[in-house]
């Protein structure tokens, strides 16, 4: 139980961390002039609560856990960035798909970012697992 606590909260610390960076201050720019009609003022904290635990389990259960202890790197983060890559493919092409005016290039950027944070998250989950339980 220690090394699945672990795996999740290193996989939280970074997705949380890097993602806040990324919507707050990389991103937001493209956001707002692709998307800025459609957001609200403030976003909903629960709601966006709700997806990082969601996700942040999703990536754990999906990639880190069944990568086991060291070495395992590569197979963790590739099966993270293919999980980051299905999810926020979902997200956008469904949007793509139902919404009028939905910018293509936001898509492609989003789905890109949800591969790379993904497979950072994962290895931050990774690596404290590995570091607190130890072969």
């Amino acid at each position: 139980m220690k090394r699945q606590l672990a795996a999740y909260a290193g996989t939280m610390i970074v997705m949380v961390a890097l993602d806040l960076l990324w919507l707050g201050v990389v991103a937001k720019p493209m956001y707002q002039q692709g998307i800025g009609h459609l957001m609200s003022d403030k976003p909903n904290v629960p709601v966006a609560m709700l997806f990082y635990v969601l996700f942040g389990l999703g990536l754990v259960v999906f990639a880190v856990l069944p990568s086991g202890p060291a070495p395992g790197w590569g197979k963790t983060v590739g099966m993270a960035a293919l999980f980051g890559f299905f999810a926020y493919a979902t997200y956008d092409l469904t949007n793509l798909a139902t919404l009028k005016q939905w910018p293509v290039g936001l898509s492609l950027v989003d789905m890109a970012w949800g591969t790379c944070v993904s497979a950072a998250a994962a290895a931050g989950g990774k690596a404290l697992a590995d570091w607190l339980t130890p072969l």
